[in-house]
């Protein structure tokens, strides 16, 4: 794969086509590329983690950074492809070929790693669940900077009171801070998705003190699985939540959704205090 080669002939070359099984879209695009690569901010010299580089755009931005890239793709027919960039950019990328619900991403690339990826469609939440999730904090990754269908990415950074807060907005901004950082229309994919995509950017915030992930993770599931109950049906069958609404001056009659990420918090440390 030469430096100036056209992503698009390497596909052709290679004769590879996204799997809408494993969730592909590839993005052709070298100076949307670009930008997307630069978000985290100097990441020269650092560990970057990918998932699904597929034929390897963004994997070329990301070394382009300077940056030292560890990628993890499970589709052998992207190998070639990123082989011919690993002998490109001798001692800079390690390809992986692993399942990335299934790799120990701190054993490969230690602490402190940037993540960067156009995430499979179908494992991306999964997966970014899995990092913001646990009781080790700050985490093992420095930011997260992940493409997502836009709609999962105003999930995951809206406010109480609008349509698309939920549980995914609690966990992403219960001890860390997110924004879309890029808005990337339909036409730069091959093939163009039905929607429009947007990259998030996270990075870890100080942890609130005497607050269980896994609690949060319990209580955020249970008033947002029946989201248009008030709170003392949606909460009755976890022990002790109602009376931590009581102790915490919250209405039970409100709604999930009219919470702050704050209340549910401070709900949340009440459970643990027990």
């Amino acid at each position: 794969m030469s430096e100036t080669e056209p992503l698009r002939s390497v596909i052709a070359r290679y004769g590879l086509s996204a799997s809408k099984a494993l969730g592909q879209n590839f993005i052709l695009d070298r100076q949307l590329l670009a930008r997307i690569a630069a978000i985290p901010g100097d990441i020269a010299g650092r560990a970057v983690y990918e998932v699904g580089p597929g034929p390897g755009g963004l994997t070329r931005a990301l070394l382009d950074t300077g940056a030292q890239v560890v990628a993890v793709e499970r589709d052998r027919r992207c190998l070639a492809p990123l082989a011919e960039l690993e002998a490109e950019y001798s001692g800079k990328l390690t390809i992986v070929e692993a399942d990335a619900l299934e790799i120990d991403e701190q054993g490969l690339v230690g602490t402190g790693a940037h993540v960067v990826a156009n995430l499979p469609y179908n494992v991306g939440t999964a997966l970014l669940l899995r990092w913001l999730g646990g009781d080790r904090w700050p985490p093992w990754w420095a930011s997260l900077t992940l493409m997502f269908q836009r709609e999962v990415a105003e999930r995951i950074v809206a406010r109480p009171d609008s349509e698309h807060y939920g549980r995914l907005s609690v966990a992403a901004q219960w001890r860390s801070q997110a924004r879309i950082a890029q808005l990337v229309h339909r036409s730069a994919f091959v093939p163009p998705p039905k929607v429009m995509s947007a990259v998030v950017h996270i990075v870890p915030t100080e942890v609130p003190a005497g607050v269980r992930s896994a609690t949060i993770e319990r209580l955020t599931a249970a008033a947002f699985g029946q989201r248009r109950k008030m709170l003392r049906q949606s909460l009755k069958g976890l022990p002790g939540a109602l009376d931590a609404l009581e102790a915490e001056g919250i209405d039970p009659q409100r709604r999930a959704e009219t919470l702050s990420v704050a209340e549910f918090v401070a709900v949340a440390r009440r459970l643990d205090a027990g």
